[in-house]
């Protein structure tokens, strides 16, 4: 065999060898068949007909709900930003009737002492009647295992109306913040204000009921003077704010507020709260977006990130109704350590998702 005729076949086996070899790396490269990369961005609003949006993070799961009036869902997911791709597992129907038939609003799900609670708004139809309400679940994921009613959290010394229930701890003595009206019901008077009260256990008050806000500021006062929603906000150096939101919820220019708790002191002071004059985020109408309050917060999955969850009208006068949407957005602080949630981000409008998503 001469030279020649050995080195045609090998160079062919070669030039077969780096073109396999090129195709497969190729091949390598492609997304497997019908997986396809998630996007980079999203956009508001995640839900529609989705009013009181609140968020509960342990670890990197998410639990979102939000008010339905007959029932409580809870979402479940690891990605904020792809909200609207879970389908939600129902924990609580209203009952046929009594007390928490009727009206079921902004529940809020915690995690206290090793157990799952959700307290929610509820009522017989009658607003002079609304009053707030606890579920309890032993279940490691909330979404899983029984949630057993137990019943109203009444206010003391007089069991009077309250709405929009939120809890905290200082230190280690558990708090509830809602708003309130200053009577049981029956009255003309639709004044909303912020109470709290000490707890005895997560689903207790052990009272006394302490006004520590009332609407002051004209922004507070549009419709009718209403503080409400409230929800606590840790800044960075661990001092506790409290964010609610301002005027009647029908009202377009229905925004936020926050009152800060002096480091050190006593919530169950009123001097131990100092509220800022002006709305800390209100709406916009170039981004389609009136109305905006009772919001939630919640961190990034690599916790960089601090994140805003809120509902809007996507329209003016749509009121105080299903129209609202949830939406959300990243926000910076201050040098003082307040929140800077700068304007409402437009809709349809791309937003980077959550770092570490």
């Amino acid at each position: 065999m001469t030279f020649k005729t050995l080195y045609k076949p090998v160079l062919i086996w070669c030039l077969s060898f780096l073109f396999i070899d090129a195709s497969c790396k190729k091949e390598a490269k492609s997304p497997e068949p019908g997986k396809q990369q998630e996007a980079a961005t999203f956009s508001n609003p995640l839900l529609n007909a989705a009013p009181d949006p609140w968020v509960f993070q342990k670890d990197t799961t998410y639990y979102y709900l939000h008010t339905l009036g007959n029932r409580i869902q809870i979402w479940k997911t690891g990605k904020m930003s792809r909200l609207k791709d879970v389908t939600p597992v129902t924990v609580f129907n209203a009952p046929a009737s009594g007390g928490n038939s009727r009206d079921i609003w902004a529940p809020e799900l915690f995690f206290l002492n090793g157990k799952w609670y959700i307290y929610y708004t509820g009522s017989d139809g009658q607003d002079r009647n609304h009053r707030m309400w606890v579920l309890e679940n032993a279940n490691a994921d909330p979404t899983q295992g029984t949630w057993t009613d137990k019943g109203q959290l009444k206010t003391h010394p007089e069991d009077l109306w309250s709405i929009d229930a939120t809890v905290f701890q200082q230190d280690t003595t558990l708090f509830m913040v809602w708003s309130g009206r200053p009577f049981a019901g029956g009255s003309t008077d639709l004044t909303q204000n912020l109470y709290i009260s000490r707890m005895a256990n997560p689903f207790t008050l052990a009272g006394p009921t302490v006004k520590i806000a009332d609407p002051q500021y004209d922004w507070e006062k549009r419709g009718f003077p209403v503080n409400e929603g409230p929800e606590i906000l840790k800044n960075p150096a661990g001092q506790t704010l409290l964010v609610f939101s301002g005027s009647y919820c029908g009202d377009d220019r229905y925004s936020l507020g926050i009152a800060r708790l002096q480091e050190g002191s006593d919530p169950l002071k009123p001097a131990s709260w100092t509220k800022i004059a002006n709305p800390v985020f209100t709406g916009l109408a170039s981004a389609n977006a009136f109305g905006v309050g009772h919001n939630g917060f919640f961190k990034s999955r690599d916790g960089k990130e601090d994140w805003i969850i809120y509902h809007a009208n996507s329209a003016s006068g749509q009121g105080c109704g299903g129209s609202r949407n949830v939406r959300m957005q990243k926000f910076t602080w201050t040098a003082d350590g307040l929140p800077s949630f700068g304007e409402p981000v437009s809709t349809g409008q791309a937003i980077a998702v959550p770092s570490g998503e």
